[in-house]
């Protein structure tokens, strides 16, 4: 899944989409603004800055490195031949904390601790799914109101309806704020549950 962004113009939104196609918008805004331009990647509502200088293909260029494509997995052989030892699968080493029975247990484990690990986390991963993508859109919808709204009318109630994911109440208490900035912040909080 590509990260995507979303570009304001004070209350209105200027553009949204990759953040090749986000960053040209704003370099396009050539017209007078009254007002900044502010860019928010939608996957954590959090600001971001894009380096805009020089043309089209520099700033591409720039973004490309910041944000490579997604992965995706690829069903081609490898070209060249492997080598001897064990495959190079992504594995990153990290150092893990545990008390002796933690790790005594792991190693009991069929295929050691590492596998034990791995099986934990996919495990944790598919049972919390929904919580934590749901803990997610509402910290990002959060973020990106706290600057876009957090002078607007009823800010501190709609952040508890949000919290209390009460999503009649707080639609409710944002109803009467900017238009593009209500309908970013439900997009953001909400979409994945539509």
């Amino acid at each position: 899944m590509q990260a995507t962004f979303t570009a304001f113009v004070g209350q209105r939104r200027l553009a949204s989409g990759t953040a090749g196609d986000v960053a040209l918008a704003v370099k396009r805004a050539t017209q007078p603004l009254d007002q900044p331009i502010i860019i928010f990647d939608d996957g954590t509502g959090r600001s971001i800055d894009f380096d805009l200088r020089g043309d089209d293909r520099e700033v591409l260029a720039r973004l490309a490195k910041l944000m490579p494509p997604p992965a995706t997995e690829s069903a081609e052989p490898p070209t060249e031949p492997r080598g001897r030892g064990r495959p190079k699968l992504g594995v990153v080493a990290r150092e893990v904390t545990l008390l002796p029975r933690h790790w005594e247990w792991l190693n009991s484990q069929a295929g050691g601790a590492s596998v034990a690990l791995r099986k934990l986390v996919d495990e944790a991963r598919r049972a919390s799914g929904a919580k934590d993508r749901e803990r997610q859109a509402r910290d990002a919808a959060y973020h990106f109101m706290s600057t876009m709204a957090g002078d607007l009318p009823q800010f501190e109630e709609a952040s508890r309806a949000l919290f209390a994911d009460d999503r009649r109440r707080f639609t409710g208490l944002i109803a009467d704020w900017p238009t593009d900035i209500r309908d970013h912040i439900v997009k953001l909080a909400y979409s994945d549950r539509a």
